[in-house]
Formats: structure tokens, sequence, C-alpha cells
């Protein structure tokens, strides 16, 4: 599977560290690598669809100081989808209120209907960007159905309702950003730690250090404003666990990249 970093703050910190150390894992996930910098109300993705650990642009990138006050990262081990820049998160959409959405996610999508019909509509193969335009989409619903008074609030309700529907039977480990909030969900134990230190909470699929870090609650969505959570969601019961037929797939899944 995929892995996740992310950070929310209330100041620039600096991650070259925690940045070099979550790269590192690169070893396992050598199908693309991808970085989100999501500060001064701008988005800019900088990613490869080759291993983190071989890619001359990143190992310049990190002996320059980076901080930021929001960041995603991701790793990727495909399963669904060929191993090129389009499948490479993280993922972008914009929507029709000029929003910019971003979305990284690690898990798998083994039974939605209703991300079908985006397979026809994406630039890319993967089910993940599937879940980024699927939320847009709604999104946009609500824009019009609520006369552009779409506020944070409502938007939270929506994220947190999107999650409910599309956890069941599948692996939903998301970290998305909507310009304001940043939303973290898992529903899978042990794949994804988080440590709060000075106004900052930084996530991580394993901790990146030997102290000071703890499991993200499960099945329970989390939003972030600048460092500080802002809201706790409901507990659903849609956790994820492994089987053998879902191994199968994913097998037959990685064996034709």
């Amino acid at each position: 599977m995929c892995e996740l970093f992310g950070v929310t703050a209330n100041r620039r910190v600096k991650i070259n560290e925690l940045l070099k150390r979550f790269f590192e894992h690169s070893c396992d996930h050598r199908n693309g690598w991808g970085l989100a910098f999501l500060d001064d109300n701008s988005v800019s993705i900088e990613k490869e669809p080759i291993r983190a650990s071989d890619s001359l642009y990143l190992k310049n990138r990190l002996t320059g100081r980076i901080e930021t006050a929001r960041c995603m990262a991701h790793i990727r081990k495909a399963t669904i989808g060929d191993v090129n820049f389009s499948n490479t998160h993280p993922f972008s959409k914009r929507d029709e209120s000029g929003r910019i959405w971003v979305l990284v996610h690690n898990g798998t999508i083994f039974e939605s209907p209703v991300l079908s019909a985006y397979q026809y509509k994406q630039e890319g193969t993967t089910d993940s960007e599937r879940i980024l335009l699927y939320i847009v989409d709604q999104v946009n619903k609500h824009y019009v159905s609520e006369l552009n008074t779409f506020d944070a609030n409502e938007r939270i309700k929506l994220i947190e309702g999107i999650i409910k529907k599309l956890a069941p039977e599948n692996k939903l480990n998301i970290m998305l950003y909507d310009g304001d909030y940043f939303y973290v969900h898992k529903n899978e134990e042990k794949t994804l730690y988080m440590s709060e230190r000075n106004g900052s909470v930084i996530f991580s699929t394993h901790a990146l250090q030997s102290e000071g870090w703890e499991e993200v609650p499960q099945n329970r969505l989390l939003v972030y404003k600048d460092g500080l959570l802002v809201h706790r969601g409901e507990r659903h019961s849609f956790s994820y666990v492994e089987s053998e037929e879902k191994m199968k797939l994913l097998y037959l899944g990685y064996a034709n990249l």
C-alpha cells in the first residue's frame, strides 16, 4: 500500500528531517512520490512517477530548507492504475467557487458504484483520483442548491457524509485540504500516526521517531485549522479488514502494472 505524510500548523515549521525519514520508505514504495505545499492561499504540487530515492530533483529539494504550515506527501505502491504522472499523488481539483481541493489516499476502493462514472472523466486511472472528483462534484452540487451559501460547517458535514458513504468494504485512509481545513481519516488499525508539538500536528503512515507519536483515532473524521482540531466527527463502524479475496484482487491488480 501507499504511505501518507501531512502537516498542519499555526506557523511555518521546518520539516526536512521528517520528510527525509518519510521518503526513506520508498524502497518498498517505488511507483511514485509527491509533495503538496498549501501555504499563502496557494497550492504547489511537485511529483514524479519514480521511486523517491531515485529522484535527483527530490534529493536536491531536500537539501534546501523546507518550511511550511500545511503540507502533504505521498509515496506510491500501486494497486490500481499504471505507473505514470497522471496516477501520481497528490491530486488537485478546483470547484466552481474557485476553491482548490487536494487529496492523498492510502488504500483501495473495492466497492463504490458512485465512483464508477469517474473512470471516463478522470485524467489517470486510479481510484484515488475518482474519490477527489466525486468530492468536488458533491461540493459543486451543494453550491448550486444552497445558492452560494455553502459555509465551512456545511463543507465539513458534507465531507463526513462522503467518508461514511465510501468507507464500507474499502480502505479509506485519506488527507484532504480545501483551502481552509485539513481533513484526516483512517479506517484500518495501525496505518496512520500523529505527533502534536508546539502548535503543529504531523501525520505519517508510520511513526517517524521513537517517541511522541500516537495512533490516529480510527473510523472518525478529524478536521484541523492551522494545527488546531476544530471538528472530531462521529465514529462510524466501517473498519477495513484484509481478507483473502481482497488480497487476491490486490495481487492481480499489481501483477498487471
